[in-house]
């Protein structure tokens, strides 16, 4: 039986893949530390994973080491790491040690114990200081803040272990994904989320900036497909798990809106609010530039996936309104419940 560890299991993404590796007939180890996991993530209609899960942070390296002794594990996800771009910014020691460091402690337990491939999940937040599009994996320049930077540093650390142990290692860059999950529930949930929640309670949205700003999205389940092609990685890969379109904000929002039925026109708030729950970084003799909140807020994304079409037989194959069309389904289902 393929036994596979997944880090950051409690979050959105790692606990729609081990439901899926797990419907797919595979053991799984799941590993969360709760700073941003949530146990409701771990429940679906045909499968708890709530008991299943090991507490522990991937920085702790005689805990992970003893699970790499237990289980033999055949691949490794770290999907586990600080993700928010505000809190990344407003403690980047933090953000490096987990981002970085715990990755590299996973790095080193896979080529002590022979994992065949670990799978990192990275990011096209990389991409932020690029300006020609659609972006291929071989970008042309570096990232400003410090969340990209983190996973920047990770792949060029991991490239390393590939060079010197001939390790296989992917890392995925993931472009923005969406799904059903929980995180309507949260007070500041996602975007995607948002927008469902307060359409479902016929309440008018807050978008940032004037809503044309464009990304790349790809829905969740396209994602676990290519986080199980990759497995056939050899050696060192960074990969662009993205759909090549982008949509922006006041198109999802339209489709949203088409799809419920409703014709609740947005509001629209100045870019630093997106920033104003992180005071710090406007603190000391140096506070943030106001051009890098406004280039985050209105940064445009488009992703080539050729890459993981050639090398891994993988397109994406859920279109935005059908994507939509699911998530809506799920999340109203799951906002009827917490009404009652």
């Amino acid at each position: 039986m393929i036994t596979s560890l997944i880090t950051g299991a409690a979050g959105f993404i790692g606990s729609q893949l081990a439901h899926r590796l797990a419907k797919n007939g595979e053991r799984v180890v799941l590993v969360d530390n709760f700073s941003y996991g949530r146990k409701d993530n771990l429940i679906f209609e045909d499968m708890d994973f709530t008991d299943q899960v090991i507490i522990a942070d991937i920085r702790d390296t005689a805990k992970m080491r003893e699970l790499f002794e237990q289980f033999n594990f055949d691949y490794v996800y770290n999907i586990a790491g600080i993700a928010p771009l505000p809190d990344c910014q407003s403690d980047p020691q933090e953000a490096i040690a987990v981002n970085v460091g715990g990755f590299a402690n996973i790095l080193e337990l896979a080529r002590i114990y022979g994992v065949k491939t670990v799978i990192q999940a990275s990011t096209n937040a990389m991409y932020e200081n690029e300006t020609q599009f659609p972006t291929t994996e071989n970008f042309q320049h570096l990232p400003t803040l410090i969340y990209p930077n983190t996973k920047y540093c990770a792949e060029r650390f991991a490239q390393s272990f590939c060079d010197t142990y001939n390790m296989n290692v992917a890392c995925m860059r993931f472009a923005n994904v969406y799904g059903p999950h929980v995180d309507c529930l949260r007070k500041q949930p996602p975007f995607v989320a948002y927008m469902v929640r307060e359409l479902y309670y016929d309440r008018t949205p807050i978008f940032h900036s004037d809503g044309t700003q464009r990304r790349d999205y790809v829905y969740v389940e396209d994602l676990i497909d290519l986080a199980i092609a990759v497995r056939a990685c050899k050696g060192f890969d960074t990969i662009n798990c993205s759909s090549n379109t982008s949509y922006s904000v006041n198109e999802m929002y339209a489709i949203a809106q088409e799809i419920m039925g409703k014709n609740i026109p947005a509001d629209y708030a100045s870019d630093a609010h997106y920033w104003e729950n992180y005071p710090n970084l406007y603190k000391g003799a140096y506070p943030i530039k106001d051009e890098i909140l406004t280039h985050e807020i209105k940064k445009y994304s488009l992703c080539e996936n050729t890459h993981a079409k050639e090398a891994y037989g993988w397109e994406p194959k859920v279109g935005m309104r059908e994507g939509l069309t699911k998530l809506i389904a799920a999340e109203i289902d799951l906002l009827d419940k917490y009404q009652h």
